[in-house]
């Protein structure tokens, strides 16, 4: 009997934009908290979170940014009332701030917290500054660490139950050549998820990791944007388990589940949202190019 002709299609494309992966009024009378909701993969975050009823606040440092965000988010179907809060992550008085503005601006804690906030951007290890390394890591990990305390300490303070989502990478499992400093920030946010879903749950809080893959958008780093743009426009797809890239909402869609009522006994895990494109091998590994050539930097010198 011939083989039968089993053509790739790969993962087939989700629902359309403006649909629901949860009933509608899912977070109506909830406040949702997302750092970075200002634009790309926060944003899009954010918009999902809307569309099922939460009042929102986004975070971020750039005003024009989040002002902008704040209109479009408020005129999303479904969605409850957005304000915008400037903040430095990485000033533990100005997270404070952020969260005394939620309070004030919604009358109760935010239920939900969403840490998308994080720097990146590729260097040979032996090229990191102290700055830069500290530049990434304060933003990514401590930034992280800090609207996570504040979060906690006060859901703790009021006796009140809380969710937490970490947007994570999946270098912080296997290591990331030329992302030494997001990598391991990364792999200290992975580890805050498995750590205080032991600390908190005891207290109602659950805090869970979310992973993007390739989400084509705004706010790429220079590098996966440059190769996106140098590739053929179907090349990204090819490279990917699923054969597409994914799409924004997806997140979204990953995000508002693990911080809902329908996933409460969901805590301490980190959910890779990738198209399965971290965990491929191939039979024959292609040649090993360094780091440095691959950013087209010359030989290192001190």
């Amino acid at each position: 009997m011939g083989r039968m002709e089993n053509p790739s299609r790969g993962l087939p494309a989700p629902p359309p934009l403006g649909s629901a992966a949860l009933p509608p009024g899912t977070y109506a009378g909830q406040v949702v908290l997302v750092t970075g909701g200002g634009t790309g993969l926060g944003k899009a975050i954010a918009t999902e979170f809307a569309r099922l009823g939460a009042d929102l606040v986004i975070a971020g440092r750039r005003i024009e940014q989040l002002e902008a965000a704040q209109e479009e988010l408020a005129a999303t179907p479904g969605a409850g009332r957005v304000t915008a809060a400037v903040c430095d992550i990485r000033d533990p008085e100005r997270v404070s701030g952020v969260f005394d503005a939620a309070e004030a601006a919604f009358s109760r804690l935010p239920d939900v917290l969403v840490n998308n906030a994080a720097a990146n951007f590729p260097c040979p290890a032996e090229d990191l500054s102290p700055n830069a390394w500290r530049a990434v890591v304060d933003i990514t990990l401590t930034g992280t660490w800090f609207m996570t305390r504040e979060f906690g300490r006060r859901h703790l303070d009021a006796g009140s139950a809380g969710s937490i989502v970490n947007i994570g990478a999946s270098y912080a499992w296997t290591g990331g050549p030329g992302f030494a400093h997001s990598a391991a920030a990364k792999a200290g946010v992975k580890n805050l998820v498995e750590t205080l879903a032991v600390e908190w749950g005891p207290y109602g809080i659950q805090i869970n990791g979310l992973v993007p893959g390739l989400f084509p958008h705004a706010d790429m780093t220079e590098d996966i944007r440059g190769g996106l743009e140098r590739a053929a426009p179907d090349a990204k797809d090819g490279r990917q388990p699923a054969l597409r890239v994914g799409a924004p909402r997806e997140l979204g869609w990953a995000a508002t589940f693990l911080a809902s009522p329908h996933a409460r006994f969901i805590t301490g895990h980190t959910l890779v949202v990738d198209g399965a494109n971290w965990q491929r091998r191939s039979i024959v590994n292609p040649d090993v190019v360094p780091v440095r050539e691959q950013l087209g930097r010359g030989p290192f010198s001190r």
